[in-house]
């Protein structure tokens, strides 16, 4: 049976259409996922559970989960500051 987490440390901020994101990108997203769509999953970042979130394509065949004002404010950080992250299938 295929794995339904992954556990990674990123750094926060994805580049999209030469902008920063807050987002955190998910590796080898497409082969975890089995789909190069987006999909819904469930996040733990640092301690900061997000549930029911979409993972969404980056356009370059992976996904990223986007983290918004109110979790960067709960997690202290922002684009360049590194975070854990638990991502799980739904």
């Amino acid at each position: 049976m295929a794995a339904e987490h992954v556990n990674f440390r990123a750094t926060i901020g994805v580049e999209v259409k030469g902008e920063m994101w807050s987002c955190v990108e998910i590796p080898d997203s497409a082969d975890f996922f089995g789909t190069g769509k987006t999909v819904r999953v469930d996040a733990q970042v640092d301690d900061v559970v997000l549930e029911n979130v979409g993972a969404m394509v980056t356009g370059t065949g992976g996904h990223m989960v986007s983290l918004n004002a109110k979790a960067r404010k709960v997690l202290g950080k922002g684009i360049g500051d590194t975070v854990d992250v638990t991502i799980t299938k739904r």
